[in-house]
């Protein structure tokens, strides 16, 4: 099995158990030399959150060895979907975890970094005051130059 076989598997299994998502860019040999972005510390995905919260989304910024080359500007976006009553529930709601058909989604703006040293993303996310308790798939994406790379984690929502 090739290494990038093997990363794509693992990635597959990690993103099925709810972790996020690889950051890895199809292209990766290609952009090896730019700062890339993924989801997010442990804490933001194994906090439990009530409605009315805030839910902060901390993204990973992996710079590269050398010098950064230019590269198109960068895009994060982040969103909630559910609820779910149970993980197999959402699990089994899509074929494709990446776009569930929650009731309602909960959608964090637009971030635009800048790639400058130091710089830590945060994504914010408004959970409805009236958000329903249960399981919520958080669907992270880094968009740029016309691709992304999305990732998810299930995050729960209690009363």
């Amino acid at each position: 099995m090739s290494w990038s076989t093997s990363l794509c598997a693992a990635a597959a299994t990690v993103a099925l158990l709810g972790a996020c998502d690889s950051g890895v860019p199809e292209n990766a040999e290609e952009d090896a030399a730019q700062v890339t972005y993924s989801c997010c510390s442990a804490e933001d995905v194994d906090t439990l959150y009530r409605p009315g919260q805030t839910m902060s989304v901390h993204w990973m910024v992996e710079a590269p060895n050398g010098p950064a080359t230019d590269a198109p500007p960068v895009e994060l976006t982040a969103r909630l979907s559910g609820p779910y009553a149970t993980v197999e529930e959402l699990k089994a709601a899509e074929g494709d975890l990446r776009n569930p058909a929650g009731d309602v989604t909960f959608t964090a703006p637009p971030i635009r970094p800048t790639g400058t040293p130091g710089e830590q993303p945060v994504s914010s996310i408004p959970i409805s005051a009236d958000a329903r308790p249960g399981y919520y798939y958080l669907i992270t994406s880094e968009n740029q130059g016309g691709g992304s790379v999305s990732g998810g984690s299930i995050i729960r929502v209690v009363a």
